[in-house]
Parts: C-alpha cells; sequence; structure tokens
C-alpha cells in the first residue's frame, strides 16, 4: 500500500509534466462554468504542487477546488503533454482524506454511506428496499419539502424498481448451439438496483450473439466511488474482493463506463502484477461486441439518434467509435451528431449530489446540446449519465427518450 509520503512524492513528481499551455481550459466543465483559474486543471495542478512544497498553509483551502472537479477527465484528452491528471487528482482526494479528513456533517455522512452501504452488497440491497417503500408512499417528495433531503436528490432519482428487477443476476448461461467464446458479467451495484434490466438485456445480447456468460454471486462494488472520494483503502478492498469473484475469468464483460474505467485500473489502484493481468481482461460491451462483431441483427429501430459518450468511456478508457459502429448497424436507426458529444453532463459519480449548483449548470448545457440535435432518443453508456440527463429531460418537459446502448442492440425475437 502507498504511504502518504509516497503518494505526496508521486503526485509532486507527476504534476511536472504540465507546461501550463491552457489548452485543457477549454475542456474543463468547471472552468467553462466558472471562469476561474483555481477551478481549471492547470490551476488545480499549480495548487497540488505548491501544496506539496509546501507553499500552502492551510491544506483545506486547497480542498473546495479539488472537490468541484468532476475527474471527467476531458483535460486528458486535451493535453499535448500527456498528464495524467485523474490518477494525480486521485492520489491528492487520497493524501488529504488520510492527512486532514473533511469535517462537517455532509462529509461525515458522506463516507458513512459509501464505505458503510454501498461497499456491502447486502446493506445497498437493503436500502434500496427502504427507498422503493419510501418512493411508494411520497416520503422522499415530504423530505424534499421539509429540506430534509437534498432537492437534487428528489429530482435525480428515478423510479426505483420493483423487487424482480432489483434482484441479484447470477449463474451460468449458454447460447443456442456451440459458444463462440465464455465471458464473465460484471453487474455492479447501482446498476443492479437502479438498471437491473439492462443488466438484463446485456445478457439476453451476449447470449444471442453466441456467448455463453458467467455471472459470480460473489462480486461487488467496484469502488471508483470511493477511490475519487479519497477513501483508497476501501476502494483497495473491494478491489480485491472482486479479483477474487473473477479469478478463472478470461474476459470481463461490464456495461457501466465508470466501472468499467475503474476495473481497468486496478493495476494501478492496487500496484501489483494480478491487478494489472485482471485489468487486461476487462471490456466494455460494447468494446467487445465491436471487436467481437455482431452475428445477431439487431431488431429495427426507426428513430432519430444522439449518442452522448460517458467520460470515462472515450476519456477514460479511449472508446468513441465502438459504440457508433454498433448503432449503425441497427437498421432504420438515424444517428445525428450534436454539439460536443464528450463533454460531461455532471453527473460524475455522487457529484450532482454535494454541489447541486455546478452539476445544474453543466447538466443544463447538456441538455441543451442534446435538444439542438432535434433526436427523439439519447444513447449513453453509464448509470449516472443515464439520471442525469433524465432528471434534466424531466424538468425540461423535454420528451427525448434516455437509453443504454445495448437496448438499441438486442435482435427482434429479445428486444419485445
Amino acid at each position: 500500500m502507498t504511504s502518504a509520503t509516497e503518494k505526496g512524492t508521486d503526485i509532486y513528481t507527476l504534476s511536472l509534466d504540465c507546461v501550463h499551455c491552457g489548452l485543457c481550459l477549454p475542456a474543463c466543465p468547471t472552468y467553462q462554468v466558472l471562469g476561474l483559474e483555481t477551478d481549471s486543471p492547470r490551476g488545480r495542478l499549480y495548487l497540488m504542487r505548491a501544496l506539496q512544497e509546501g507553499r500552502i498553509e492551510d491544506p483545506q483551502t486547497v480542498r473546495l477546488h479539488l472537490d468541484q472537479c468532476l475527474g471527467c477527465r476531458g483535460c486528458e484528452a486535451a493535453c499535448p503533454s500527456g498528464v495524467e491528471y485523474g490518477r494525480i487528482l486521485d492520489l491528492q482526494r487520497s493524501e488529504l482524506e488520510e492527512k486532514y479528513p473533511a469535517k462537517g456533517v455532509g462529509a461525515s455522512l458522506r463516507r458513512f454511506l459509501l464505505n458503510r452501504v454501498i461497499a456491502y452488497q447486502g446493506r445497498l440491497r437493503l436500502a434500496f428496499r427502504f427507498l422503493r417503500t419510501a418512493q411508494i408512499l411520497g416520503l422522499h417528495r415530504i423530505a424534499a419539502a421539509l429540506r430534509l433531503l437534498p432537492s437534487a436528490a428528489a429530482l435525480l432519482m428515478p423510479k426505483i424498481p420493483a423487487a424482480r428487477h432489483r434482484r441479484p443476476l447470477t449463474g451460468s448461461f449458454e447460447p443456442e448451439g456451440i459458444p463462440r467464446a465464455r465471458v464473465t458479467l460484471f453487474t455492479g451495484c447501482v446498476m443492479e438496483q437502479l438498471f437491473g434490466d439492462i443488466n438484463r438485456r446485456t445478457l439476453q445480447l451476449l447470449l444471442a450473439n453466441g456467448f455463453a456468460v458467467d455471472i459470480p454471486s460473489t462480486q461487488g462494488c467496484c469502488g471508483a466511488l470511493h477511490r475519487h472520494d479519497g477513501q483508497t483503502r476501501t476502494a483497495q478492498r473491494l478491489a480485491r474482493k472482486n479479483m477474487a469473484a473473477f479469478a478463472d475469468a478470461e474476459i470481463i464483460i461490464n456495461n457501466s463506463a465508470g466501472c468499467g474505467a475503474a476495473l481497468k485500473e486496478y493495476g494501478e489502484l492496487l500496484d501489483d502484477d494480478q491487478a494489472r493481468s485482471f485489468a487486461t481482461r476487462c471490456r466494455d460491451v460494447t468494446e467487445f461486441l465491436a471487436e467481437q462483431g455482431l452475428t445477431a441483427e439487431p431488431a429495427p429501430f426507426p428513430h432519430r439518434v444522439a449518442y452522448d459518450d460517458p467520460c470515462h468511456l472515450c476519456h477514460g478508457q479511449g472508446l468513441r467509435a465502438q459504440p457508433r459502429e454498433l448503432l449503425a448497424a441497427v437498421p432504420e436507426l438515424q444517428l445525428v451528431p450534436h454539439p460536443n458529444p464528450e463533454s460531461c453532463c455532471g453527473a460524475a459519480g455522487i457529484y450532482n449530489l454535494v454541489h447541486q449548483d455546478l452539476a445544474q449548470q453543466i447538466g443544463q448545457r447538456k441538455l441543451t446540446d442534446l435538444a439542438s440535435s432535434e433526436a427523439e432518443v439519447v444513447v449513453t453508456g453509464n448509470p449516472g449519465c443515464m439520471m442525469q440527463i433524465d432528471a434534466h429531460r424531466r424538468a425540461a418537459g423535454s420528451e427525448i427518450r434516455v437509453m443504454h446502448p445495448v437496448d438499441l442492440l438486442l435482435p427482434k425475437e429479445e428486444s419485445g
């Protein structure tokens, strides 16, 4: 495990790659909204370097500017010097959390939810059971009216599915005929509870295209939320648990861009060869199917579709063409362009809950861009992005539907 001293050395050394050219500024959502150097990638790197050099007396003064970063990594794609901004930010947040833990009720509640609820699959399932009951009784609206619940939480939370849609998906499944290959499916934590049907459609899609699928029952949260919040030890524990669950898997498929980026960075998180080997076996479902090719033709979808790149798919994993190639194979689908498809929507894990005003402004910019395309459907491959875009769509009274790529790739007999 990396010590605080080693983290500080890594942060300082890696930050030196930044030449302060400013090409990252147009790619940074917070800089575009706030217009402040301290809320740009270049400015944050300078603050982190100054912190490591001891030129900042109170480290807490840096925290707000680092916390307001979405971690979208759009700056990495724009950077000509190859600065590993996401890695530096995670290291700095981890060091701050170890040395100077954030104070206050909000910070304590966030740590409790991340480390004591989300990190444990059974507890998370129980929490969603309670939330489902609360929604049915209308308690969430009452709590929001009394300001016991953040207004953003009430707006963002979609209707929680019934228990049958949230049940764990586990077991081994065989396609018709001889399998092309055997893969293992990562089902996640939020995906299971809010988008369990997308997990099931992902399974159907893989089977329809000739792949045998295993789904281990011992898998759990990927740890992305914890790592980005500086809760590194919890993230490492979750990583080791998943590595044990998928120890025999040759190909690990996921359908959530945020989870996929986290899984592919286990080698960096744990810094050992076993974790690096695990990372090489992870594939986004669109990455895998574009590589292997579809053998089952998708059902016709006669609609105008705008594809929006999840940040952790395009910037974190470098996957841009694959989802579009697959969508282009859908009969009657018209793929329409829109401005800034790689810009962040403002979701960023739990960012839209803890930085409501900024997330609101960034999300509104995204909806404006999408609406300009006159698309009937927006497709994106990350649960947080789906919830964020859909929340802004509902608030604006827009009729645009928000869907996951697998929804449009199922053959006719499966899509009904």
